[in-house]
């Protein structure tokens, strides 16, 4: 208590800035010297821009083991001598090389640093290739505990696949794992049991085949963060069709277990409805030159570029269950809607660090409601984004500790969705709204971005200044709060549980009638032509309200 008092009255005698204030709020965790070589720019990152991967792996199902190796290309930025390589533990690099030199590594936990022995000239383009093996980390509760799942399908056959946002690609495989600095292009080749089909990221090139095993190798021409690559192996079959969209002829594929093919033909059209309703709200889907991809496996599903995978049983809602408790989450299947809109947000604009992670999760479960939108209508839409409200925790802020690999609250989800759906009151105009993300997705096009990018583009655009609406939704755990007094016919109202200088106009219904509100943290008084005034805030805003 004496510390809460001292605390308080800190609050009232010191200003405090935005980040200040985010930095309280914040849970008090403790980081470690490897989340600091995980999470941030280490001097043996920024000098090297990484340009081309070609991953080159053999997976053993019965053995739960990977081995092979990874081909870095990089562009020389600054003249430096050792490189960090990432591989988590317990994982193996057994030699790196350059120009055919064994080059030594001294290894720190996770991270591993290669000291080279060439010169590295400003400009030049240069290789190292990373050897590796290991049984890689098992996911436990795959996507939210990562790793590889290796399970089995229904006819005993492996069914094995990749998941591991937050964690990391290099659980299983060697990389420059932070987001900052995304691969131009990618080659992933994959050895597998002749009886299995790998897929992976992009489209395929070839399939070689061996006495005892296959070879599918897979080409991303696009830009791809680390966690979007993917490996998915299991007895697959594939349809298609061709969807066509605003790039023109889209190839849309689709990879499921044998058993399910005739279930998902009647399941997976959601597909193109998906993809015709984000390509209206959001723009061109991004990666054209790398088709789009929906592949069964054995976890709930996640957003790997181009190669999206689906674990939601056939089913509508999520697992069958409407998240938003109004019915219109049973509209559509969940996994197909939320993670392929991450092609748009996640994909194609990247968060430069997990503390920013809001930037992938806000705007992609916003296209949930978007969706609802587009097939049923605006209050379909808002029925559904606020039923998601009580999910929300208010725990910690939506941005996260930087430079550390920390995500912020879970928030980032439904608290993310419903700030992006008050926003979108303050616009007005839904075209104009539509315009702001479509804008986003060409602005940032292919792009690593940080929050105040975000921020500062959607100020501009809206034409208003946001910094307090941010700094109050994305950098405190405080639900903005209109108290107010009706006496006769005067309202008095304020903001309060606010930052300094909140004053977002908010729409209510005074005495039945649609009216803006132009609160701010001192209290306004307004004349009414009632003696007995009523209140009621449009529900499409997050806030609270307190009756005095």
């Amino acid at each position: 208590m004496i510390y809460c008092f001292r605390l308080c009255i800190a609050f009232l005698i010191f200003p405090i800035t935005a980040i200040q204030a985010q930095d309280l709020f914040l849970e008090k965790k403790q980081f470690t010297h490897q989340d600091t070589l995980r999470g941030s720019i280490t001097p043996e990152r920024e000098w090297w821009d990484l340009t081309y991967y070609h991953l080159d792996i053999k997976v053993n199902p019965d053995d739960k083991f990977i081995s092979g190796k990874n081909t870095i290309q990089y562009k020389v930025l600054d003249k430096h001598s050792v490189m960090q390589i990432d591989l988590q533990s317990p994982m193996q690099i057994k030699k790196a090389t350059q120009n055919g030199k064994a080059l030594e590594i001294k290894h720190d936990g996770n991270a591993h640093f290669i000291t080279l022995i060439d010169t590295q000239n400003i400009g030049d383009t240069n290789n190292l290739i990373v050897h590796y093996e290991g049984h890689p980390k098992e996911a436990i509760s795959a996507p939210w505990d990562g790793g590889i799942s290796w399970k089995k399908d229904n006819n005993g056959n492996h069914f094995i696949a990749s998941s591991c946002q937050g964690l990391g690609a290099s659980v299983w495989w060697p990389c420059k794992d932070h987001m900052y600095d995304e691969v131009d292009s990618m080659l992933i080749s994959v050895n597998v049991p002749k009886d299995l089909m790998n897929v992976s990221n992009g489209r395929l090139q070839k399939i070689e085949q061996y006495s005892d095993t296959k070879t599918y190798t897979w080409f991303v021409k696009s830009p791809i963060n680390n966690y979007g690559v993917n490996i998915n192996i299991g007895d697959y079959v594939n349809f298609s069709e061709v969807y066509d969209g605003q790039g023109g002829n889209l190839d849309l594929n689709y990879y499921v277990l044998k058993d399910n093919l005739e279930k998902a033909k009647e399941h997976f059209k959601d597909v193109p409805k998906m993809m015709k309703a984000f390509e209206h709200w959001f723009g061109q889907y991004p990666f054209y030159a790398d088709s789009f991809k929906l592949v069964e496996v054995p976890y709930l599903g996640m957003e790997h570029q181009s190669s999206v995978t689906y674990g939601n049983q056939y089913k509508k809602g999520y697992l069958g269950r409407d998240l938003s408790g109004t019915g219109w989450g049973l509209k559509f299947d969940f996994i197909i809607i939320h993670e392929a809109g991450h092609e748009w947000f996640a994909n194609n604009i990247t968060n430069k660090d997990v503390a920013d992670m809001w930037i992938h999760e806000s705007f992609t479960s916003y296209s949930e409601n978007l969706f609802l939108d587009y097939y049923y209508g605006k209050k379909a839409a808002a029925a559904y984004v606020i039923g998601t409200r009580k999910l929300i925790q208010n725990d910690k802020p939506l941005i996260g500790h930087y430079n550390v690999n920390s995500e912020g609250s879970v928030d980032i989800y439904y608290k993310g969705a419903n700030i992006l759906h008050t926003l979108r009151q303050l616009i007005e105009d839904d075209e104009k709204w539509r315009q702001i993300l479509r804008g986003l997705n060409r602005t940032f096009y292919h792009q690593t971005v940080t929050t105040k990018q975000i921020e500062d583009y959607l100020s501009e655009q809206t034409g208003i200044d946001l910094t307090a609406f941010f700094n109050q939704y994305l950098r405190t755990i405080k639900v903005p709060t209109l108290e107010y007094r009706l006496k006769g016919n005067e309202l008095k109202y304020r903001w309060i549980n606010s930052v300094d200088k909140f004053d977002m106009p908010i729409q209510v219904f005074l005495n039945e009638e649609e009216q803006w509100l132009f609160p701010k943290t001192e209290w306004k008084t307004l004349e009414t032509t009632s003696k007995n005034t009523s209140l009621k805030i449009d529900p499409d805003f997050y806030v609270f309200s307190k009756k005095l």
